[in-house]
C-alpha cells in the first residue's frame, strides 16, 4: 500500500534525493535543457517550478530560500538574472518534458527536460531570423574587389605561361 506517499522517492534516501534534485535543477538552469529518466524529470519539475516562481520577485529573502534549495551561487544568480526575466509574464508551467524513448542499456524511459521559454522551435513568440536568398552584396567592398582582380590577373599570367611552355615544347 502507498498510504501517505505524496511524491516519488526515486529509490533513494532523503539526503541523496535532495542532492540529486538540486544538482539536476542547477544543470537545468545552466544548460536550459537536460536528458534524464521520465521519473526523475517529473520529480525535477515539482522541485524546480516553485523556485522559478520565487525568482520572479528579486528580494534577498527569495534569493536565500532558493539558495538553500539549490546550493549553487552561479545557478541562483543565473536564475534571478536571466531566467526570471524571460518567464516574468508566464503564470506557471516553466518546464517542458518531452519523452524520447527507452535507453539502450536498461530500457529505462528517457525524457528531455527543458525550460519552455528557451526553446526556439516550440516558442511561437521568439524572433525569427530573416532569411535572405540574395547571392551577395550588391556593393562589394573595395578591398574585396582589389583581391578578386589580383587573383584573376595571377590566373591569366599562369595561363599565358602554360601556353608559352607548350609552344616551346
Amino acid at each position: 500500500m502507498r498510504h501517505g506517499k505524496k511524491f516519488n522517492h526515486l529509490s533513494r534516501k532523503t539526503a541523496h534525493r535532495k542532492a540529486m534534485l538540486a544538482n539536476m535543477a542547477c544543470s537545468l538552469i545552466e544548460h536550459k535543457r537536460i536528458n534524464t529518466t521520465v521519473a526523475k524529470a517529473k520529480a525535477l519539475r515539482q522541485y524546480v517550478e516553485p523556485l522559478i516562481t520565487k525568482s520572479k520577485e528579486d528580494s534577498t529573502h527569495n534569493r536565500r530560500i532558493v539558495f538553500s534549495s539549490l546550493r549553487d551561487k552561479y545557478a541562483v544568480s543565473e536564475l534571478f538574472r536571466d531566467v526570471a526575466v524571460k518567464v516574468g509574464d508566464r503564470p506557471g508551467g516553466y518546464v517542458r518534458i518531452i519523452k524520447l524513448g527507452n535507453r539502450q542499456g536498461d530500457n529505462a524511459p528517457m525524457a528531455m527536460v527543458e525550460l519552455v521559454d528557451y526553446n526556439e522551435i516550440y516558442n511561437p513568440k521568439a524572433k525569427k531570423k530573416k532569411a535572405t536568398r540574395r547571392r551577395g552584396g550588391k556593393k562589394a567592398a573595395p578591398a574585396a574587389v582589389a583581391a578578386e582582380t589580383a587573383v584573376e590577373e595571377k590566373v591569366e599570367e599562369a595561363k599565358s605561361q602554360d601556353a608559352e611552355n607548350k609552344d616551346e615544347a
